[in-house]
């Protein structure tokens, strides 16, 4: 029950009203109309920018239109008040019931602030971290991330793939694989010394040496390189994807589809070939020459005739190379046949989670996408930024394990799942986030995911209260929404929390059109907030205790509250990937 949706839908039935009565021209564009929160709370429940955003193709004055509009939503019987404010803005006051409504709603409904928002299949590509390690907790933060918009789009009603990149060609993993050479060595019984440069340090990779050992004896130190590197590349793969997936598990992530860079190549050149091809044949491919690159000239610069991708005719900035010098295949060419795959896979909308350091990336493959399924399908890329690891306000050292770097699976057994996966999305993806080991773990108001968590439990709380104080009472939830009288809640906390219930179904929309799941932990402090605050305020004033034994009317009212605002709290925490516990210890 979304009850913005619901009064977007009259506002535009308002309109069409002025428009027939001639007041308004036709043919105006009203998809910038929307109905939000006021800014402050004071103002109303509800308000709309349809007047400012009209007005100039209306060729009408914004504060006589948003009047016009105003008076013809006096009408609705769910409108107590309708005001212009400021330049057009129109502020409305609703009916107690409209709110009693959504409480109800949300007691009744399991999918209450779900929605259905219409489009394809979405593939979402998210980690992807090389091969080459375990993962880091900027690693970590793109994976959550990924996982959370995964989940929130399944929530809006999107068919989801997520998937998995698994660079397991070209020269990363043959770094790899000289590296868990040096571990089999080491396993025999040679005293290798350290580690040469250039070379994986940490300590992982001793068991794949160990396994080599095991599997191999000394039968590789007979062969020469080109003979051993295939194994030991295969054998060391195995064991890192083997190892980033109980990573994952550990954190509560899954995919649907680890995709293999080997898999694009082949006899021929396999699907980057094809890719070549088929640009060719759409007149997307040329022979020429690049101009050079704003200021200092990078080392492999190269001025010659090349093979391009006609990346500005779709809105990038230059034209791309897809061949190297020697011949072979420029990565981006590798990019554009993954993205094709996912493209004939069925998906019509991709989404990229990555790195910060691939903002050059952005516009070369959306370019990309529009190139290879004819402008049907859209490319999203949100960057991840940097994850500053503190504990107590200092820098963590790195990780022995890793040699470089503290690892994902070192956080996640200090502070749990949980933490990690809120905290993650406790700042916007594009903003860095400083992470403190120390901070995460306190029981306080500071800790939002303590903060939320609490608040869940606090529900549960209250409802055990409920049942040792009317032990003979229906509590049920469907038994609250049927006959608990939601008239007697007044209080400015009360119907704050009301509030925050009905913006939910909103948010959850919004946050999925935006991909933007920080939305939702946001939302979730707020309605947390306003249950503590609440409740605090009893312990001050014993007629606004949720449960009071002495009357039975105000806590039926009260727990039907709590009870509603705590199905929101487990309903966005599972959104988020956090566990919603009944009780805190």
């Amino acid at each position: 029950m979304n009850i913005f949706a619901q009064f977007e839908a009259r506002v535009r039935e308002a309109l069409e009203a002025l428009v027939r009565s001639g007041k308004l021209p036709e043919g105006l564009d009203f998809s910038r109309v929307v109905v939000e929160p006021p800014r402050d709370p004071s103002h109303g429940d509800l308000a709309t920018n349809a007047a400012l955003v009209l007005a100039k193709e209306a060729k009408a004055n914004p504060k006589a239109l948003g009047e016009a509009l105003a008076e013809e939503l006096r009408g609705d019987p769910r409108v107590t008040e309708a005001s212009v404010a400021g330049p057009g803005f129109i502020n409305l006051r609703l009916v107690p019931d409209v709110f009693h409504d959504v409480v109800r709603a949300a007691l009744t409904d399991a999918e209450f602030g779900q929605a259905k928002l219409p489009g394809g299949p979405v593939n979402i590509e998210y980690v992807s971290a090389n091969p080459t390690g375990p993962m880091h907790v900027g690693h970590g933060r793109g994976a959550v991330f990924g996982d959370a918009l995964a989940s929130l789009l399944v929530a809006a009603g999107r068919k989801v793939t997520r998937e998995y990149y698994i660079n397991d060609a070209g020269a990363q993993v043959d770094v790899l694989a000289r590296s868990a050479y040096l571990r089999y060595r080491e396993a025999l019984g040679e005293e290798i010394g350290a580690i040469p440069e250039g070379l994986y340090p940490g300590d992982y990779l001793k068991p794949v040496g160990l396994q080599l050992c095991h599997e191999h004896g000394r039968d590789l130190l007979d062969m020469p390189e080109h003979e051993w590197l295939p194994i030991v590349r295969e054998a060391a793969i195995q064991a890192m994807m083997a190892m980033i997936r109980d990573d994952l598990a550990a954190i509560g992530i899954r995919h649907d589809v680890f995709f293999s860079e080997r898999t694009l190549q082949g006899a021929n050149g396999g699907k980057v070939a094809e890719l070549l091809e088929e640009l060719r044949a759409k007149g997307l491919v040329y022979e020429g020459r690049l101009p050079p690159p704003k200021g200092q000239l990078p080392e492999d610069w190269e001025d010659r005739e090349q093979t391009l991708f006609r990346a500005t005719q779709f809105g990038d900035d230059v034209d791309r190379p897809l061949l190297k010098s020697d011949g072979s295949f420029t990565y981006f060419a590798s990019d554009i046949a993954y993205h094709r795959e996912k493209w004939l896979a069925g998906a019509s909308e991709l989404i990229d989670v990555l790195g910060a350091d691939h903002g050059g990336y952005v516009k070369r493959m959306q370019a990309a996408v529009k190139a290879v399924s004819d402008g049907r399908a859209v490319l999203d890329v949100k960057l991840c930024q940097l994850v500053r690891l503190l504990r107590a306000g200092e820098p963590v050292k790195m990780s022995k394990r890793s040699g470089e770097f503290v690892t994902l699976r070192e956080v996640i057994d200090e502070v749990g799942r949980d933490a990690i996966r809120f905290m993650m999305l406790y700042r916007k993806n594009d903003a860095t986030l400083d992470f403190d080991l120390a901070k995460v773990v306190e029981k306080s108001k500071d800790n939002p995911v303590f903060y939320v968590q609490y608040g869940h439990a606090r529900c549960f709380s209250v409802r055990r209260q409920a049942l040792e104080a009317f032990p003979s009472e229906d509590l049920s939830k469907a038994s609250l929404a049927s006959d608990a009288d939601l008239s007697i809640l007044t209080d400015p906390g009360e119907i704050d929390m009301m509030r925050l219930i009905a913006q939910y179904p909103r948010v959850l929309e919004s946050a999925a059109v935006a991909h933007e799941p920080h939305r939702i932990a946001f939302h979730l402090y707020e309605t947390a907030s306003s249950l503590h605050s609440f409740w605090n305020k009893g312990k001050d004033l014993p007629q606004l205790r949720i449960v009071n034994p002495t009357d039975r009317k105000s806590t039926r009212a009260r727990l039907a509250l709590v009870e509603a605002l705590g199905g929101v709290l487990a309903s966005g925490l599972a959104v988020l990937g956090v566990t919603a516990p009944d009780e805190m210890r």
